[in-house]
């Protein structure tokens, strides 16, 4: 159906019953908030349906299945590229009243959770026994573990811990066709298959609607050390993360800042920055107590190379939290200077990361548009921001034209163009240009699969096949 097309009155007399009691809203001022997500894009739905377990989302799908209407999950809504966007309307389904805590198994190192259970919550769970589960975004306090899910979605622990994919053994989960699915393993190791826990993550909501998760757990470090390194300009970083990379210990975070962002800060916050900084680097590492400082050691030492102008090591929780006071400034920053900034994430290998950072500054000169670059180094995960006045539509279409040369700059550098924030609507219209024409016939044949009629998040994840954009 076309976005603001009416439901049928029949089609929403069954999705009444199905949805259950006071668990659908059809008011567009009760839809209207479902519409958008943190991209700021907006269409809002005809109606949403709030999720109360598996077997009501089991109803739902079928019935849209059945009426080919358009079908949209979210969770909170936290995401930046918007891949919850309702654009052909039709029906939400809001997971988050599914926020259960089903099952803690401390000697499996596992949790099984409703999807709409919040990061944090999972986090403090897992905590009381403890474990943690390694995603750990930005959004932890708000995002659901079915949007971590559906977009792959990290944080800086995945330099040492891995991304939800590596830290999930199975899912349940409905097709586009209305089919229960369950896929993985309760195990650390299983090869019965294909791998379908792994196909799912990271689909944006586009195959099945995941409903439950078993999420492998870690054991809590018992000691941690945070370093904070600055360094005179960007090669001399870069060669500092190259270098921390290819030794042994292994940082559980290591966190990059240019030197844009560290001038915002400076200017916008009251953290402490030599006046010569280029670049920052926080590093962090943990494990046992008769390692930590050794590891730290290790570490700093790596850190060490020509134009390094100042490192500091913390060595109890105040000064811990004083050294990322400074990371932690950013982002609302950014939000404060430039609320309708342009936010993307791209990866480069980290022998590029220094090219990835020139070419930005001369981006930046030549399209008279401000970027700022922070994100998380040890994956070569940068985070882009293209600082403009959405008011000003010279500064959008020159943003839209820099935007447009920073992909073209990542994919020269073997890079892709999305680590953790997803495509959805933002880079459905250049995914052409990563993927080559047999990966995109087969992904829109698996989609086909899972969602015959194509009523999950529809419009997402790539180009219809009459508009594939050619290669720029």
């Amino acid at each position: 159906m076309a976005a603001g097309e009416m439901l049928r009155p029949a089609f929403l007399e069954t999705l009444t019953l199905v949805a259950g009691t006071g668990n659908l809203r059809t008011d567009p001022a009760d839809c209207w908030p479902y519409g958008y997500d943190n991209s700021r894009r907006h269409v809002p739905p005809a109606a949403v349906v709030f999720a109360s377990g598996h077997t009501q989302v089991l109803g739902v799908v079928r019935l849209c299945n059945r009426h080919g209407v358009a079908l949209t999950a979210r969770g909170r809504g936290t995401g930046t590229c918007g891949g919850s966007v309702p654009v052909q309307g039709g029906v939400v389904l809001s997971l988050e009243r599914m926020d259960r805590i089903l099952e803690i198994n401390p000697a499996d190192r596992l949790m099984v959770v409703e999807t709409g259970a919040t990061n944090q919550a999972v986090q403090e769970a897992a905590a009381r026994h403890g474990f943690f589960w390694p995603p750990d975004p930005s959004s932890a306090a708000y995002c659901t573990v079915g949007g971590n899910l559906a977009f792959n979605s990290a944080g800086p622990r995945a330099v040492k811990y891995g991304t939800p994919r590596e830290n999930t053994l199975g899912l349940r989960a409905v097709t586009g066709a209305g089919e229960e699915l369950c896929t993985g393993v309760r195990t650390s190791k299983g090869v019965v298959g294909l791998d379908l826990t792994r196909l799912l993550i990271g689909s944006e909501g586009m195959l099945a609607i995941i409903t439950e998760a078993t999420l492998k757990l870690t054991p809590v470090a018992v000691c941690k050390r945070t370093l904070r390194a600055i360094y005179a300009d960007v090669d001399a970083a870069a060669r500092a993360v190259a270098g921390i990379m290819a030794q042994p210990v292994i940082p559980c975070a290591l966190e990059f800042m240019d030197a844009a962002a560290i001038d915002m800060i400076r200017a916008h916050s009251q953290a402490e920055l030599p006046e010569r900084a280029g670049v920052l680097l926080m590093i962090e590492v943990d494990g046992a107590e008769d390692y930590i400082d050794f590891a730290a050691d290790a570490l700093a030492r790596a850190a060490t190379v020509d134009g390094l102008i100042d490192i500091v090591r913390a060595r109890d929780e105040t000064q811990v939290a004083a050294l990322w006071a400074t990371r932690k400034a950013l982002s609302p920053t950014l939000r404060n200077v430039a609320p309708g900034k342009i936010n993307e994430d791209v990866v480069v290998p980290v022998s590029r990361l220094a090219e990835l950072v020139d070419g930005l500054r001369s981006l930046s000169i030549k399209h008279g548009i401000k970027i700022v670059n922070f994100g998380h180094a040890g994956n070569g995960n940068i985070h882009v921001n293209l600082l403009l006045d959405p008011r000003d539509l010279s500064q959008v279409r020159a943003a839209e034209r820099c935007l447009n040369e920073v992909f073209s700059l990542v994919l020269a550098l073997d890079g892709t163009l999305s680590g953790e924030h997803g495509v959805g609507l933002s880079k459905r219209d250049f995914v052409a240009r990563e993927l080559d024409p047999v990966a995109l016939r087969l992904m829109r044949d698996i989609k086909r699969t899972f969602d015959p009629h194509g009523i999950l998040n529809p419009g997402k994840g790539w180009p219809e096949e009459s508009n594939s954009p050619e290669g720029e």
